[in-house]
């Protein structure tokens, strides 16, 4: 005699379809922050600001552009960059056409990079010019064909690049309302990052679209961020995310403030001129700040809430 499960009538005409339910994902933090708040500023670097509605095309323009070359969903894209509004537009951009961002660690050996791209299976890297050099050593022992894209930053000075292409070629040849390849369930991945300082090779660690919303949500909550914060990037964004405060700050509509050195005297100056009203750092940065030469200091016009973690802070 078979068994008929007993269904509730709360299971009854209530299923799960398209129309009551979507997959856990921070991609829709963008699009939010650019409809509520576009003319709101979602980005300083260099002397330049760029709005929410800028920053959603760029990113719309950069997954519609790797599309176009052949990126497919599941398949990884890698940077290479420091803390820089193209870093912050990758992982905005990357995973909306379905890809998975890799964010390496620039502070690497070209054989730990080197790894990481085979291993990772990397279809795509973008470069900052400042590690050309580093990332062609990287890239030249591997088997795999990998389009090579170059990143100028206006915080750097002009100085030889390494790629095919250069970025701002690349997201003029994508379509500005290009639809997105959304995640079609929450546990697909959204990012691949590597261990650094271990033994051995370095270790992959993949954290999934459901795991960077909630843990997006969760530092948003429990730090009680207000509403369009102005975030300091101090934290390497290489660094499991920047902690998720990449998607963090944008579903708060906040401020990324870019910092493409990361010294004393450059964060007192930038807390003090962009009204900077958090950043993390790790406890050696937080030393290097209290330890700071009088003539680095500036006296900040208000608190700045911090977020440190790995040791005891100084």
């Amino acid at each position: 005699m078979s068994h008929i499960p007993h269904r509730s009538p709360y299971q009854q005409g209530l299923e799960r379809t398209p129309a009551n339910h979507l997959p856990l994902t921070p991609l829709g933090f963008l699009d939010r922050s650019a409809q509520v708040h576009p003319d709101g500023i979602a980005v300083v670097h260099a002397g330049s600001m760029q709005t929410w509605a800028q920053t959603r095309e760029r990113a719309y323009r950069l997954a519609s552009a790797l599309a176009r070359r052949g990126v497919q969903r599941g398949d990884t894209v890698a940077i290479l960059a420091p803390n820089t509004p193209a870093m912050l537009e990758a992982h905005l951009g990357i995973p909306l056409c379905g890809a998975v961002i890799n964010a390496i660690n620039c502070r690497l050996d070209a054989e730990a990079i080197g790894f990481i791209l085979r291993h990772g299976e990397a279809r795509v890297l973008l470069v900052d010019s400042e590690f050309a050099a580093l990332a062609a050593q990287a890239v030249a022992g591997l088997a795999q064909p990998l389009l090579v894209v170059a990143i100028h930053d206006a915080g750097l000075p002009a100085q030889p690049a390494f790629g095919v292409l250069d970025y701002e070629t690349l997201l003029a040849e994508g379509d500005p309302v290009f639809e997105g390849l959304w995640p079609e369930d929450e546990w697909e991945p959204i990012a691949l990052n590597y261990t650094s300082g271990t033994t051995g090779d370095p270790k992959g660690v993949v954290p999934s679209h459901r795991g960077a919303y909630l843990m997006s949500l969760l530092q948003m909550t429990d730090w009680a961020m207000p509403r369009r914060p102005v975030y300091l990037w101090t934290l390497p964004m290489f660094h499991a995310n920047g902690w998720c405060f990449t998607w963090a700050v944008t579903a708060a509509a906040g401020t990324h403030v870019c910092l493409r050195k990361v010294t004393a005297r450059a964060i007192f100056e930038a807390i003090a001129e962009h009204g900077v009203d958090h950043f993390c750092a790790a406890p050696t940065v937080l030393a290097m700040l209290a330890n700071a030469p009088a003539h680095e200091r500036i006296v900040l016009p208000r608190p700045v809430r911090v977020l440190t973690a790995g040791s005891p802070p100084p």
